[in-house]
């Protein structure tokens, strides 16, 4: 079966394609992606010439060449990583969001419609097991106060460009499944961390920044919390969606990894000074406070249990070990 994964070549797509073929000998994928800034073919050199493995250069938003490849790949699911996810370029550019996350989401969509379906409700009689998996985030939810977790059932609320863009996303494919009788899923994950990821993110900062000796920049008080997901983890639980997710459900996959950013910032730099001492003093010292960010939520966290229930999954890295991992990874770059 050929499938097409779009911005395979951004972070955690980069780390799910591998993974997937590895897990799955049956499937073929196509990986559609711009390469802008978050995407880059290094991060997919361990499977440039895997049998399995074909890479198009191109934007979701190209109608023409969204249905050129579903008609010269007989494309029979869909898994959308293809997202701008930045919050801070959201906030300076929010027309590129709406352009990729929900433009791109309904070429996308209106593709695998065309494609797979007869009319409403009737898949044509090969398409019958083509599924829609539209990767989300958290960030929909809005922001928790001291308490409490996000579930399946909690009500979309976004707060900043970036995420009002992925809700109006998942909100079309939900329409998809509801409207047409597509088979979709949703997954919204909370915050990723591991190898591959852009310079951009918190922990890539804090490392880039602690070994080039220059200023750690944390936002506000940095009490600001987001529960964190080793990567890996991440694309186990999707692997587990896309083949035995139930239609029309959304999924939510955390790390049960509950941290401030302060104290993110803090476990970094005393792995660092473990493995990578300074002559002097102590990573700690180059962490400096500064202005918060435009409308920064205060708190993600969200409750796994349905697809641990349904699905079996659970998270194999705590905090602790995947940093370590992360940091390795960083190191031998």
């Amino acid at each position: 079966m050929n499938i097409l994964i779009t911005g395979g070549a951004g972070f955690i797509g980069s780390n799910f394609i591998p993974y997937f073929l590895e897990s799955n000998p049956g499937y073929t994928v196509i990986n559609l992606d711009l390469l802008t800034y978050a995407g880059d073919l290094n991060n997919l050199k361990e499977i440039e010439r895997h049998p399995r493995y074909k890479f198009i250069q191109g934007n979701i938003n190209d109608e023409k060449l969204v249905k050129g490849l579903f008609s010269e790949f007989n494309i029979k699911g869909v898994i959308n990583f293809a997202a701008e996810s930045h919050v801070d370029n959201s906030i300076e550019e929010p027309e590129v969001f709406i352009k990729t996350n929900i433009n791109g989401t309904f070429t996308l969509l209106s593709s695998a419609y065309r494609h797979w379906m007869a009319e409403p409700g009737v898949y044509k009689e090969n398409y019958k097991e083509s599924r829609f998996h539209q990767i989300s985030t958290d960030e929909v939810y809005g922001s928790l106060g001291a308490k409490g977790l996000f579930t399946e059932e909690t009500p979309y609320a976004p707060n900043s460009p970036y995420s009002a863009s992925k809700a109006s996303g998942d909100m079309l494919v939900r329409s998809y499944h509801h409207t047409y009788g597509m088979n979709t899923v949703i997954s919204n994950c909370s915050n990723n961390y591991g190898p591959k990821q852009n310079n951009e993110k918190l922990i890539p900062t804090v490392i880039r920044k602690a070994l080039a000796g220059e200023s750690i920049p944390i936002y506000g008080d940095g009490q600001n919390i987001r529960d964190w997901l080793y990567v890996r983890d991440h694309c186990i639980a999707l692997n587990a969606i896309f083949r035995k997710g139930k239609s029309g459900e959304i999924y939510n996959v955390g790390g049960n990894n509950e941290l401030d950013n302060l104290s993110v910032a803090n476990k970094i730099c005393g792995i660092l000074d473990k493995k990578k001492p300074l002559e002097r003093g102590s990573y700690r010292e180059l962490i400096k406070f500064v202005k918060d960010r435009a409308g920064h939520d205060r708190r993600y966290a969200v409750d796994s249990s349905k697809i641990q229930k349904e699905l079996g999954w659970s998270p194999n890295e705590n905090f602790e070990s995947g940093l370590h991992r992360t940091i390795e990874w960083y190191l031998n770059q």
